[in-house]
């Protein structure tokens, strides 16, 4: 099966061409440059350059994969959750594609995709499932943070979500208190690696707490206050970078507390991360040192296909689409709110 998958959920265009399992090509446009002078995401502006980028992203992606449109046996398209009118945008392309070509489509949920990204290889990319195991993921993306237990492939269930401000969004809005441009995580954790992260104490929002929950707004809300407290403290390089170890250690232990406390609980032996706050360098090794510490496994979803993009939104339509599911009719409509099925 070759297939051509489509990833327009947030501010990222992405397509990418999937042939039994292999990644052929997976080519993104970012909109990141656009939206830093508002500080966060304008879906307007990304609706607009979906709009633009897709068919030169599309071509690209073709031409990289020595593949034309007639090639294509199916197409795959995220359908939620993300932005209604960027959803839009790609849902609406895949499916004429696929109506001009009678070919099917898949309508894929854009965090399932995450879930099992950790499964992607990149080099060379393709997919892993031959190593498939049952695990407790984390997936922590801009919007988004979950732990699921995946008790087998494509089975799985959630366990726990955040209650407000997800990890991204966390580290995007600290960020910004501190005068870092957006999107501020991947500057936060440059900046982090020579402070000291145990300079300021921040609170780690229900750690102690039994359940699977997260929550980061109070976190946020505590940065904001100590910097109002303690004006002029930025203007110091050597402070800033201890605010930003510091809050990204609080972030950080939250989520591989809650992660390794989960799978220990469940009897888990394998942990998997990914999302792009997965990308996060402090975060990775505290995942790897609670793992190795409690005799589980660790997989990290590989940094290309960490942040939104097409390669795995076409790998798992793949699978699903080999297993006899996923296909949607070509009316159907985008799912912004779409919880992450159960199975």
């Amino acid at each position: 099966m070759t297939l051509l998958a489509i990833e327009t959920s947030c501010d990222e265009t992405g397509v990418a061409i999937i042939r039994e399992g292999r990644v052929l090509s997976n080519v993104v446009a970012s909109q990141t440059a656009i939206h830093a002078e508002y500080g966060g995401v304008v879906p307007e502006l990304a609706t607009r350059e979906h709009l633009r980028n897709f068919m030169p992203v599309a071509a690209e992606a073709l031409r990289q994969a020595s593949v034309t449109p007639a090639g294509l046996d199916a197409v795959a398209v995220t359908r939620g959750p993300g932005l209604p009118s960027a959803l839009l945008a790609g849902l609406k392309a895949g499916q004429a594609l696929a109506f001009c070509l009678r070919k099917p489509i898949a309508g894929i949920h854009h965090l399932e995709a995450h879930l099992y990204s950790p499964w992607i290889l990149a080099d060379p990319p393709r997919g892993d499932f031959a190593q498939f195991e049952p695990s407790v993921s984390l997936v922590a993306s801009g919007g988004h943070t979950l732990l699921v237990h995946v008790r087998g492939l494509f089975n799985h269930r959630v366990l726990g979500a955040t209650l407000d401000d997800a990890a991204g969004e966390c580290f995007d809005k600290i960020g910004k208190l501190m005068g870092l441009a957006y999107p501020a995580g991947a500057q936060i954790d440059r900046l982090a690696a020579d402070g000291n992260p145990k300079a300021f104490q921040f609170p780690r929002p229900m750690l102690a707490e039994a359940n699977d929950d997260f929550s980061f707004a109070g976190l946020k809300t505590s940065v904001r206050y100590f910097l109002e407290k303690n004006p002029g403290l930025l203007d110091d390089p050597r402070r800033l970078r201890d605010v930003c170890a510091s809050a990204q250690a609080a972030i950080v232990e939250v989520l591989a507390g809650k992660t390794a406390r989960a799978a220990r609980r469940l009897g888990a032996r394998c942990v998997t991360a990914s999302g792009g706050v997965a990308c996060n360098n402090a975060l990775r090794r505290e995942l790897a040192a609670a793992c190795a510490q409690a005799g589980m496994r660790l997989r990290l979803a590989e940094r290309v296909f960490s942040t939104d993009n097409a390669a795995m939104i076409g790998i798992l339509a793949e699978r699903k689409l080999m297993a006899g599911a996923g296909e949607m009719d070509l009316d159907a409509e985008i799912e912004p709110n779409w919880a992450l099925p159960l199975a």
